[in-house]
């Protein structure tokens, strides 16, 4: 029986895609609303239901839950459509192949994603190289959710807990690259590790709680006893 849930953030901790990502939400906002955002905020750590009401504001409409769907719908269609980019210019960040394939021959771990990404876009991401078959992605917690990532956490351990028959609640632990990671695991009695592989220094990630940083996951021994022990 998996005694740790493990839960990883995607973009920034797994994956770099800055050079993509951010242009499926406008082409989304276009779509939907046939209006230009000008003002996008940062993305890092925010849920993809916050980024959709936020680019809303942005372009004077009220983000009501049926404008937040449609926004959701446009950018799975959009990168759904775009899935090839995704291996062309996106990067895998160090360690990460050898990490997951660690945990995931282990019995006592079991392992998932916490990420503001939509369901089916973290799941492109992923799956576009190689990562999904070290994940079980039907027990995550996913941006369409909720606006507040700790939701998300707390929607990865019920599902979990379901699939398991048992409660992780004390052997969670929740990897990411911001401050809104760490603060998601914490609420929840998460044991938060930091990752210094985003726009977060160690300094940061630490001045939020984290109980363990690392500079990255390249270091697979070490990453392995940050983690599980």
């Amino acid at each position: 029986m998996a005694e740790t849930l493990v839960l990883w953030d995607v973009d920034l901790t797994l994956l770099d895609l800055r050079r993509i990502g951010g242009a499926w939400f406008s082409e989304a906002i276009v779509e939907v609303t046939g209006r230009d955002p000008v003002d996008v905020p940062a993305f890092g750590g925010r849920t993809d239901r916050w980024i959709a009401a936020r680019l809303l504001d942005g372009v004077g409409l009220t983000p009501t839950d049926e404008l937040i769907a449609a926004v959701h719908d446009a950018v799975v269609r959009i990168t759904a459509a775009q899935r090839d980019r995704i291996a062309e210019l996106g990067v895998v960040l160090p360690g990460v192949p050898e990490v997951l394939a660690a945990l995931a021959g282990r019995d006592d771990v079991v392992q998932s994603l916490v990420t503001g990404n939509l369901r089916p876009v973290a799941g492109f991401k992923v799956d576009a190289f190689g990562l999904g078959r070290y994940l079980d992605l039907d027990i995550g917690g996913y941006g369409e959710s909720s606006e507040v990532r700790s939701v998300l956490v707390a929607d990865a351990m019920a599902e979990a807990g379901r699939r398991h028959g048992r409660d992780f609640a004390g052997s969670v632990v929740v990897v990411g690259d911001t401050p809104h990671d760490v603060d998601a695991a914490l609420a929840h009695g998460a044991r938060a590790v930091g990752v210094a592989t985003g726009r977060h220094g160690t300094d940061d990630l630490r001045a939020a709680g984290a109980h363990a940083v690392l500079p990255n996951l390249a270091d697979l021994d070490r990453v392995l006893t940050t983690l599980v022990g």
